[in-house]
């Protein structure tokens, strides 16, 4: 697989805590060159980007992330802002909790008014697949699906672990015809990255896509 195929699945990602505004703005340069999906970076600073690149680039940031229990109604005032903000693309973090305890009708509900929210912008649900059963995984791609969100994604990268091939086989199993993956976390080499792709993510959530490819080039010059 060219590289280029590759890079314009990656949402380009710094949540980190502790990442500053040089380390973020060289990730919206690194996007911008090498012309990724998004980049992915923390609420407060999207204005900051999305002024920065000028259109160049999409941004995406998280929302009630990485726990996810927050209020619904914190989660759809997060949303709101990032969008006038500027943000073109939201990853949310579901109530892990309500699916434990089998409250799936709010947990489509908090998916459907944040989708709303994002006013027909990107929205992706992180399900932490980590954390759940096979039977609450594929609860989740239904639910996805009858919510209208335009991607699951598998992980936060904050958790136990991320993306593993298993998952995003089963998400295209039982996912909608609308709804696209995003496997995130834990990818840590180009061929495990063309892997995720073959088998059926249209998004890859990684920080280390571009420092893999940039030392590739280095090796080969």
């Amino acid at each position: 697989m060219e590289k280029t195929e590759i890079l314009k699945t990656v949402d380009h990602t710094l949540l980190t805590q502790t990442a500053t505004w040089e380390e973020i703005r060289k990730i919206l340069n690194e996007g911008m060159k090498y012309q990724t999906a998004s980049a992915c970076i923390p609420a407060a600073y999207v204005k900051q980007a999305a002024e920065y690149v000028k259109g160049k680039l999409p941004i995406c940031t998280v929302i009630g992330f990485p726990n996810g229990y927050s209020t619904t109604a914190a989660k759809v005032f997060e949303t709101k802002d990032a969008i006038a903000n500027g943000a073109e693309e939201i990853d949310m973090v579901i109530n892990i909790g309500w699916l434990k305890d089998k409250k799936y009708q709010e947990i489509q509900e908090e998916i459907c008014q944040i989708h709303e929210a994002c006013g027909g912008k990107i929205l992706k649900v992180i399900i932490e697949t980590c954390l759940l059963t096979q039977e609450e995984k594929i609860k989740m791609c239904e639910i996805v699906t009858k919510a209208g969100a335009e991607y699951i994604k598998t992980s936060t990268g904050f958790s136990v672990s991320g993306a593993v091939f298993e998952d995003v086989e089963l998400m295209k199993k039982h996912i909608g015809k609308d709804v696209k993956v995003k496997a995130a976390g834990g990818i840590a080499t180009l061929a495990d990255a063309e892997k995720f792709i073959c088998l059926g993510a249209d998004r890859l959530g990684t920080s280390r896509i571009i420092k893999l490819i940039e030392q590739a080039e280095d090796g080969q010059s």
